[in-house]
C-alpha cells in the first residue's frame, strides 16, 4: 500500500473514531441516546454506562477517546509534515499501541467485570486498531530515500579507453 493511502487510512480513522468517541461522550450525559446501541442485556451501552465502572484513573473512558484521537490526528499530521524525522512516527505508533492496549482493558472491563458489551465504544476500540494497524505500516516502512541504489555496469567500449596501452603491430 502506499504511503499516502496509509496515511489517509489513519486520518479516516482517527476522525472517525474522534466522532465515535464524542457521540459516547453525549450518550453517557443523554439517556435517551443510549437507547440507540441497546439492543439486548449483552449488548447495551446503557448497562456499561450506568455500571459505575466507566473511569479509569479518575477520568472518563470517552475522555480517553476523544483524547487519543485527537492526539493521532496531531501525531499523524506531524509526522507527514516531517517525513525525514521518523521519530514522529514512532511517536504515532507509541500512542496509538497505547491506546489499543487501554481498548485491550476496557473490553475485558466491559465483560468480566461489567457482563455487557458496549457497541459504540467497541467501534471506537476498532477505529482505534486501524489506526494502529496504520502506524505500524508507517513505522515499518524504509525510510524515505534508502532504497537501495543499483549499481550497473557499463559495457565496455569497443575502442581501448585513453589509459589503457594499445598494441602496435609490427611488419
Amino acid at each position: 500500500m502506499r504511503t499516502r493511502t496509509v496515511r489517509t487510512l489513519i486520518y479516516l480513522a482517527a476522525g472517525l473514531g474522534l466522532i465515535v468517541s464524542i457521540f459516547a461522550a453525549l450518550e453517557f450525559y443523554e439517556a435517551s441516546l443510549r437507547s440507540l446501541c441497546s439492543i439486548n442485556a449483552f449488548f447495551s451501552c446503557s448497562t456499561v454506562d450506568t455500571s459505575g465502572r466507566t473511569t479509569t484513573l479518575w477520568i472518563p473512558d470517552y475522555l480517553w477517546g476523544i483524547g487519543g484521537f485527537l492526539l493521532t490526528l496531531a501525531f499523524a499530521g506531524v509526522a507527514e509534515s516531517r517525513p525525514r524525522d521518523r521519530r514522529w512516527t514512532y511517536a504515532l505508533l507509541g500512542l496509538t499501541s497505547l491506546g489499543v492496549g487501554l481498548s485491550l482493558y476496557f473490553v475485558y472491563v466491559e465483560l468480566a467485570l461489567i457482563g455487557a458489551f458496549c457497541v459504540v465504544c467497541a467501534t471506537a476500540y476498532v477505529f482505534g486498531g486501524i489506526a494502529w494497524g496504520g502506524a505500524l505500516a508507517l513505522a515499518t516502512r524504509p525510510p524515505r530515500g534508502s532504497e537501495p541504489t543499483v549499481h550497473r555496469r557499463r559495457p565496455r567500449p569497443s575502442a581501448p579507453a585513453e589509459d589503457e596501452p594499445v598494441a602496435l603491430e609490427e611488419d
